[in-house]
């Protein structure tokens, strides 16, 4: 090929390199000038992965996907691979002459004899990848011109090969330290029975993380059947207290009479039946923690009693005159309104203070609808195993119901639905007709909702005003802003719920 010929295809590719700043666009283009005005069948530019030590092709003129994906080499390994390794150009003649030609993409068969040319392409002298293309054979082509010109070019396109190198390398390292980064978390963080990817619960997955390193107080919000105790665990078993012990308590199951025993212990003959000295879960748990459950039903009288144990971390047994001193963390949970209960006087405030440090609130089954199918087939597989029952999959109608169903009953409630249907099945399938009849019969009124339009609005609206403040930080004209509302309106909703700034900034 003539010089000025030469000249004008190099001239070509210059200004596209200098056209495009996609680095593949660029050289998918510079590719295609060679195939246009060089007459290149087929050509590649491949990347050293250093860390695998693994050659593959970036970007290809003349080959499918597929074949792409194919021509993977390591150092060393074939025309490619000795190329990279050595730094050296390499030309040849025929490649079916050449047993060291490996022809990994299977792209030259059943086609004319062809000539295979290979170039390193260079950071300075270190060599990040090679440009290589393939040519009808032609007995009068000058093999040492083709690599000189082929070497030109791979010069020219070495900052494209460069930046793509370098992109390559940073996606790889940051894949390997968010492989990393989540081993820790699952390590540190293990939620392997709290099931989930909706917002609502990534902000509880958010909540624990943060306060499970502390020995700060929770306080967990949530109806009934939403996972409160699962949350304690997680917390508990990822903090520093995790090998200490960790006792549970609910409040609601013991009577008045015998709850202040349970909590703090007893003298022997302090009452009738104490035939011996005891302790209570309050001492058991002594650098653990304690998980007091259905904490809103807990008697006046014993909450005097926990407040002093919060403030004061020290207790007498029932009977006893002996002053008992605990390091304990309390986590608390409850599905009542603390707040109303505070308004009534049936829950003390100081006590309700001393509890709420640091609040979680667990979302109702009906508010994380995307969770629905999640658990649900964390359920099926957990009730085959235990049943040692092959149920593949909930049919698509099933799912529909499960989906439109109101959940009163939450997480436990469709827990229960599945083990169920897993029972009844003898398909494989989990079908509507297995389903119980509460879920089947959709103008049942236990899946109607419990509050009236009127509050349902009211909830959502208080929901809306605290994320926009949430998301401003308890700026009101940027909340307002949020909102798409004026400052006046806006002022006046959060008032009328008795939301405060303050408690966001």
């Amino acid at each position: 090929m003539p010089v000025t010929q030469e000249l004008e295809i190099l001239y070509d590719i210059s200004q596209t390199l200098n056209k495009y700043t996609d680095l593949k666009k660029s050289l998918y283009e510079v590719m295609a000038i060679l195939a246009e005005k060089k007459g290149m069948v087929r050509g590649t530019v491949t990347i050293l992965n250093k860390s695998k030590r693994e050659i593959e092709i970036e970007v290809a003129h003349g080959l499918s996907k597929t074949a792409m994906e194919k021509g993977k080499y390591y150092l060393g390994e074939g025309i490619t691979g000795s190329v990279i390794e050595s730094g050296e150009p390499i030309a040849i003649p025929k490649i079916s002459q050449e047993q060291k030609f490996l022809n990994r993409t299977q792209a030259r068969q059943n086609e004319s004899e062809v000539s295979f040319f290979c170039v390193p392409v260079k950071n300075q002298e270190i060599v990040i990848g090679a440009l290589s293309i393939d040519k009808h054979y032609s007995p009068d082509y000058n093999l040492d011109e083709g690599i000189f010109f082929l070497s030109v070019v791979a010069a020219m396109i070495a900052r494209q090969v460069i930046n793509l190198e370098r992109v390559r390398s940073e996606k790889e390292k940051l894949k390997l330290e968010n492989l990393r980064l989540q081993g820790e978390l699952e390590d540190k963080y293990s939620f392997s029975q709290i099931i989930g990817n909706s917002n609502k619960m990534r902000e509880v997955y958010k909540m624990i993380s943060q306060v499970s390193g502390s020995n700060a107080t929770v306080l967990i919000r949530g109806e009934s059947g939403t996972g409160k105790e699962l949350v304690a665990n997680s917390i508990h078993y990822n903090s520093p207290r995790a090998e200490k012990p960790f006792i549970k308590i609910n409040c609601s199951a013991l009577p008045p009479n015998l709850i202040e025993s349970e909590l703090f212990g007893h003298e022997k003959g302090s009452f009738t039946g104490a035939i011996n000295q005891k302790k209570g879960k309050f001492e058991l748990a002594d650098k653990g923690t304690i998980f007091l459950d259905e904490m809103g039903s807990v008697d006046p009288s014993v909450q005097v009693r926990l407040l002093r144990v919060l403030q004061e971390k020290s207790f007498e047994r029932v009977g006893g005159t002996k002053t008992v001193n605990i390091d304990v963390r309390v986590i608390a949970a409850t599905n009542k309104n603390l707040e109303d209960a505070v308004e009534k006087g049936e829950f003390r405030g100081d006590l309700y203070y001393r509890l709420n440090v640091f609040p979680i609130f667990l979302p109702p089954l009906r508010d994380r609808k995307t969770d629905i199918l999640l658990l649900a087939d964390h359920f099926l597989v957990k009730y085959s195993k235990e049943n040692n029952k092959e149920i593949k999959r909930l049919s698509t109608p099933a799912i529909d119901m499960l989906m439109a169903y109101h959940w009163p009953g939450n997480v436990r409630e469709l827990e229960n639905c599945i083990e169920r249907a897993v029972l009844l099945s003898e398909e494989g399938v989990i079908h509507t007709y297995h389903l119980p009849p509460t879920i089947q019969m959709g103008d049942s009124t236990d899946t109607l909702p419990s509050a009236s339009l009127e509050e349902a609005v009211e909830t959502l609206e208080r929901e809306m005003i605290i994320d926009s403040l949430k998301n401003s930080k308890g700026n009101v004209t940027k909340a307002a802003d949020i909102l798409k509302t004026t400052v006046r309106k806006f002022s006046y909703k959060a008032k009328l719920y008795g939301v405060n700034y303050k408690d966001y900034r």
